[in-house]
């Protein structure tokens, strides 16, 4: 599939600051704070602070707060961030008033992934109308805009997930990609990481066969809003990712490639999947090919 991108086939993905600030009041939108830490830990890759404490000292007016491991993720795996039955999905956002016919803007306060992790979960629970705030409470705040720390909450409300295919892949899939040239597989860690140094999961290095293009590269480091269409199309196409017929992403627990799963759909690419368990999984199975250097 050849895509050339000058803008966003589907930019009503993406809002600015200003399309919200001009909408904050609509009793049909729900706002959401979405933010995660990965704190450093002297033994494991990181570990999960909530971004609770970031949203109760300031946050967007009338935004109420998702916890993603607490309460969007399946409490029963080893891994974090696993994606989580659709049952526990639709309780767990209905209990925050996101239901069927909402309209949903989702924001961190610090880069955009842990809304795009949370706005993929939801376009492959089947539900279309959830946009990501460009730059987040980043930009909000440097703009001047009003901050609240007044408590919000939405009336509870009905999720019906409507489950699609394909968004959400695993391990079987990823190996089988290595040796299909249809198929383009993309790191979103760093250039470090996917060369086998800095902060590793297990083993050190990337999925065999894999491209690399860092999430971090595809924002302003001043604002943390994505990179105008082009250029992220261009970073895209020089790892082939343009002329490929499936596009499979990852990162270290399917966070940041949520990032470039997002930013790849709204270029106009349809078959995309995010590997949910990343590199928390493959680099600590050693029967899944790695490479360095």
């Amino acid at each position: 599939m050849g895509i050339e991108a000058n803008q966003f086939k589907h930019p009503e993905f993406l809002v600015s600051t200003d399309w919200l600030a001009e909408r904050l009041g609509d009793p049909n939108l729900r706002i959401y704070d979405c933010t995660t830490h990965l704190l450093p830990h002297p033994t494991k890759a990181y570990t999960v602070g909530s971004g609770r404490e970031d949203y109760d000292k300031g946050h967007i007016p009338g935004a109420d707060f998702l916890d993603l491991q607490e309460e969007l993720s399946d409490p029963d795996s080893k891994f974090r961030f696993t994606f989580p039955s659709l049952e526990l999905f639709a309780a767990a956002v209905g209990r925050h008033g996101l239901g069927d016919d909402t309209e949903v803007v989702l924001y961190s306060t610090t880069t955009p992934q842990w809304a795009s992790r949370i706005w993929w979960m939801l376009r492959a629970f089947g539900f279309d109308n959830a946009k990501v705030l460009d730059g987040g409470l980043v930009k909000w705040a440097k703009e001047g805009r009003e901050i609240s720390t007044a408590p919000a909450a939405y009336a509870p409300a009905t999720f019906t997930p409507r489950p699609r295919q394909g968004l959400i892949v695993q391990k079987e899939e990823v190996l089988a990609a290595i040796n299909d040239g249809a198929v383009c597989t993309i790191n979103a860690l760093s250039r470090e990481q996917h060369a086998g140094g800095g902060r590793a999961y297990g083993r050190m290095g990337r999925i065999a066969g894999s491209t690399n293009v860092p999430t971090a590269e595809l924002l302003d480091p001043e604002t943390t809003a994505f990179l105008p269409a082009a250029e992220i199309a261009a970073h895209f196409a020089g790892v082939g990712a343009d002329k490929s017929e499936r596009i499979l992403t990852y990162c270290g627990g399917g966070i940041a490639a949520s990032a470039t799963a997002l930013l790849l759909v709204m270029l106009g690419h349809e078959n995309v999947g995010l590997y949910d368990n990343s590199m928390s999984e493959w680099s600590n199975d050693e029967s899944l090919p790695m490479e360095t250097g």
